[in-house]
């Protein structure tokens, strides 16, 4: 997940008696870095009806320099169906975002054989204690599944002969889940498999750079990639003084809210068609006028953002016609003192505050919290019997500062996933969206790819759209489980 929200902190105190001596505290001190044995169990799950047996790892990897000094551990949980050749099965790596993201919400959210309870609609809390059950929607039954927590996430550190700044950054993350690949692929004999990597969120930003530095760095050419509530291009984000992309990728997410939250009584897929045209047509072209639009030539505008959108045409003229994601969420359903979830806007929750123009929290998030790190940390001690002294870190901000490498421009790596696209025939892409995600909506991806103009057309051709009625996590929305689990069955079957 993308992290402009709260992080969760977690601080891990290591303390030590009082008189013990020097060489007795440095030799605990190793003994406490040393990576648990992997930890594997057997279990067995029923999806689509059939029962599927498997073997679970939990595991630490440790990369390594050439001279064989430690430079990191990627705590991993990989699932191995039994009874079938591994040699040539495909195998999904999948990873969350942030930057500062463990897999948790992947794996235990949508794609392994374990689920977190939701309701039915995913926009409630369940309450707790959360017991895990069985997912009769992941893709166990087709590929084997990795789940990995880059650098200082999950359980993974930074060990003795590392530093943080080779791994807290878009290059060095991106090496180091590839060195890690490499290695797994190597260990486990998979050389051959058809082999797929699915990121959430700034995953989609990893994947993606993954997609191109495997290819030239180990020749491992992929079979898919999968973005799922992705972005490429940060400028479709964050705006900056002139530039109007993010103020024009929004609108479609906003009348999906409006028309989820009943503030717009249209045919839905015809009102997203209008947004969209009107946000890429007349809205753009009023955006690059910029001080030269005239306050006459406002006001027709703002009138049909409200009708789009469902905020007030005052509002709109009050904002220069740039009503920013944050503003909106505030906005909607103000007249009922409720603010909407970043990541899904369905979630609308009360406000704290009856004057301010902004929310103070994300209620989305706050549905999701509490349940997968209470299932997740019970998940790897109890049934696993995997555990660590230190935190396991759901979402952390101990990866910043964040090494953005964008030499005074504002990152982008479409670049990279065209150049794989150009260079491996084999490769195809699906990218996966939430209707009402107000972290990375989709039209922003879109966006990103449509601007990749020296792609062949047979290229172009190897890229598919799914959406999906939720948001930025909409695999907790039952239906769009659901769905999701058609559309990757279908992904990984048609190569």
């Amino acid at each position: 997940m993308i992290k402009k929200i709260t992080l969760l902190s977690m601080v891990c105190l290591l303390g030590h008696l009082h008189g013990a001596k020097p060489e007795a505290k440095e030799t605990e001190q190793k003994k406490e870095s040393t990576p648990l044995e992997a930890v594997t169990k057997s279990a067995t799950v029923t999806i689509a009806g059939q029962k599927v047996d498997y073997e679970v790892t939990a595991d630490t990897m440790v990369l390594k320099t050439d001279d064989g000094k430690e430079r990191a551990s990627i705590f991993h949980v990989s699932y191995l169906r039994k009874g079938v050749e591994g040699g040539n099965r495909p195998v999904m790596f999948a990873f969350n975002g942030g930057p500062g993201s463990s897999a948790v919400w992947l794996h235990l959210g949508a794609l392994g054989p374990r689920l977190v309870p939701t309701t039915p609609d995913g926009t409630t809390i369940v309450n707790p204690p959360v017991v895990l059950q069985e997912n009769p929607h992941s893709i166990l039954d087709i590929a084997d599944l990795v789940f990995v927590d880059p650098v200082s996430t999950g359980y993974s550190r930074i060990e003795k002969d590392g530093k943080a700044s080779e791994f807290h950054g878009v290059e060095g993350d991106i090496r180091s889940v590839a060195d890690f690949i490499r290695r797994w692929v190597t260990e486990n004999k998979r050389w051959n498999s058809p082999k797929y990597l699915l990121g959430e969120s700034y995953g989609g930003v990893r994947a993606s750079g993954l997609s191109e530095h495997l290819q030239s760095r180990y020749g491992m050419s992929l079979n898919g990639v999968v973005l799922l509530s992705s972005l490429l291009d940060y400028r479709t984000l964050r705006g900056a003084q002139g530039d109007n992309l993010v103020s024009v990728v929004y609108i479609p997410a906003f009348a999906a809210t409006a028309h989820y939250h009943d503030r717009i009584d249209r045919e839905r897929e015809e009102l997203l068609a209008e947004a969209q045209a009107f946000a890429n047509g007349p809205y753009l072209k009023a955006l690059h006028a910029g001080a030269r639009l005239l306050e006459a030539e406002k006001e027709p505008l703002a009138k049909k953002l409200e009708e789009l959108t469902a905020v007030s045409a005052e509002i709109w003229m009050e904002t220069n016609l740039r009503l920013s994601p944050t503003r909106f969420r505030r906005e909607l359903l103000r007249d009922e003192n409720l603010v909407l979830g970043r990541f899904d806007s369905r979630v609308a929750w009360p406000a704290q505050s009856t004057s301010s123009d902004y929310p103070s929290y994300d209620p989305s998030y706050s549905v999701c919290l509490g349940a997968f790190s209470t299932a997740m940390l019970d998940y790897l001690s109890r049934d696993l019997g995997y555990t660590q002294h230190y935190p396991y870190e759901i979402l952390t901000g101990k990866v910043h500062p964040w090494k953005w490498n964008a030499e005074n421009k504002v990152v982008n790596v479409a670049d990279r996933l065209q150049t794989a696209l150009r260079d491996n025939p084999g490769l195809r892409i699906l990218v996966m969206g939430g209707l009402t995600d107000l972290a990375t909506p989709p039209s922003g991806i879109a966006y990103s790819i449509d601007q990749l103009i020296d792609l062949p057309s047979e290229a172009r051709d190897r890229i598919s759209y799914t959406t999906y009625e939720a948001g930025h996590m909409f695999y907790l929305n039952q239906p769009d489980l659901e769905k999701m689990r058609t559309d990757l069955v279908e992904f990984i079957q048609s190569q």
